[in-house]
Formats: structure tokens, C-alpha cells, sequence
């Protein structure tokens, strides 16, 4: 009697892995969706959801959360509010384009369609236009403290936002907001730093030897001390030429009178 219960249990044993190789195989061949896909949108701009179905497809309803978004049916297209005049639906593939997004647009959206098993679903992220970041630096303790960041007032989605610089020098190899140089090391004069989220990236520039006023430009300065000097020297024989002149004037004056 014992032993009845061992061979159920090994039934079992063995059936699972039946069981997962065909769930496996389903998902390999796309008739189960486990997890949303993620989708990345700009604001008033388009986003596809893209099914690339192998089957034609008679019926598909697109719904986002509970409301429905479009329906295809009979060979006739519905659209539902608030995305009346703003998608386009592809029949043959089931693929979905929302037009002029809305940070509202933003949602879980899911296909039904009774040709395909199981439901596809999408998780929609729509991003403000990105922009440009503002490198700053600082000069304290005899380093130059340099600073990537995009507008205080942009706040899309800032966990998507990456940071990364373009220079020579070790510290330019990691993606941070902020990196450091010694005065002592050899200080490229121009870095980049590049703000970058999933669809776009901005990149600004930023000249080091500005950040530094003490150091300024050594060569122009020398420059200017040269030209300085030339001018003096140019003062000093003018003045010593007239006196010369004024001398030799005198001494004229004197031999004629005498």
C-alpha cells in the first residue's frame, strides 16, 4: 500500500516537466504572454505596438487597462475616446499606432483577438522631448569638480535618464553625474557629457580651462606681457629720440650764435 502513493508522487514528478516543456514551447511560439513588453513614446509624437501576428486575424480588440481603444470587426474599424482620430490599426498584423501622444496616453495596453491564444500586453512610457544638459564645473581643494545635468524643471521619467562623458582621461570612462581632475594631471581642454533616456540623447561640451580664472590662458598672457613690453620700449626711444633732437638743437643754437 506504501508503495502507491511513491508511484503517484513520481507521476506527478514526471508529468510536470511535460507540462513545462509545453508551456515553454508555447511561449517560445508567442501564444502566451507572460509580462508586458515595455514601449517608449515621445509626447505628441507615435508609438506602435507592434504584434507581427503569423495568423490572419478576423477580430482584434485593443483595450488599455479595462476601456477599450479599438475594435475590428466585420472588416470595420472603431476607435473609442480618447483615441478617435489618433490610431491607426493594421488589420493583417494586429499592430496598433497611437498618434500625437499625451502623457495620459500612458498605460498597460493588451490585444485580444479569438485567432491567437492568450493576450499580448504592452506597458507604454511616454517621455517629454529630452533636453540638452548644462555641464558646470567648480574649482575647490586644487581639483575641478564637473557637473552633467539636464533643466531642474524637467521631470519625465528621470530613473530612465543615463549620464556619460567623452574625454581621453580615465575619470570619462564612468557614467556618472559628476567627475573630478587634478590640476597636476594633464587636463583635456574640451569634455563632453551626454544625457540619454531610451529613445534620445543630447550632448554639450564644456572648455576646462575656464573653470580654473587663476590659470587662465598661459600663452595668451604671455603674449600680452610681450606686447606690453614692445610698447614701452617703443615709448622709451621715442622719448629718448626727441630729447636727442632737442639736444642737438640746442648745440646748433649755440654755434650759430657764437
Amino acid at each position: 500500500m506504501p508503495a502507491r502513493p511513491a508511484m503517484a508522487a513520481g507521476s506527478d514528478a514526471g508529468r510536470a516537466p511535460g507540462v513545462l516543456g509545453v508551456v515553454c514551447l508555447l511561449l517560445c511560439f508567442g501564444f502566451i504572454s507572460c509580462g508586458s513588453q515595455r514601449v517608449y513614446g515621445i509626447v505628441h509624437e507615435k508609438v506602435t505596438f507592434s504584434i507581427a501576428s503569423n495568423v490572419p486575424l478576423n477580430e482584434i480588440l485593443w483595450k488599455k487597462q479595462k476601456d477599450k481603444v479599438a475594435e475590428w470587426e466585420n472588416s470595420e474599424l472603431r476607435a473609442f475616446s480618447p483615441f478617435t482620430n489618433r490610431i491607426s490599426l493594421d488589420p493583417v498584423s494586429g499592430d496598433l499606432t497611437i498618434f500625437n501622444l499625451t502623457s495620459s496616453d500612458e498605460d498597460k495596453y493588451e490585444m485580444e483577438s479569438p485567432n491567437i491564444t492568450g493576450t499580448k500586453t504592452f506597458s507604454l512610457y511616454v517621455l517629454e522631448h529630452l533636453p540638452s544638459p548644462r555641464p558646470t564645473c567648480a574649482f575647490t581643494n586644487g581639483s575641478i569638480e564637473v557637473l552633467c545635468k539636464i533643466s531642474e524643471h524637467y521631470n519625465s521619467h528621470l530613473e530612465l535618464i543615463e549620464y556619460s562623458w567623452d574625454c581621453p582621461m580615465e575619470q570619462c570612462k564612468h557614467n556618472s553625474t559628476k567627475i573630478y581632475f587634478k590640476l597636476e594631471d594633464d587636463i583635456p581642454q574640451t569634455i563632453q557629457c551626454t544625457a540619454s533616456n531610451p529613445l534620445v540623447n543630447k550632448t554639450s561640451s564644456i572648455i576646462l580651462e575656464t573653470c580654473v580664472p587663476s590659470r587662465g590662458h598661459p600663452r595668451n598672457r604671455y603674449i600680452l606681457i610681450a606686447a606690453l613690453a614692445g610698447v614701452i620700449i617703443v615709448i622709451i626711444c621715442i622719448v629718448l629720440y626727441v630729447f636727442g633732437i632737442l639736444k642737438c638743437n640746442r648745440k646748433t643754437d649755440r654755434n650759430n650764435s657764437s
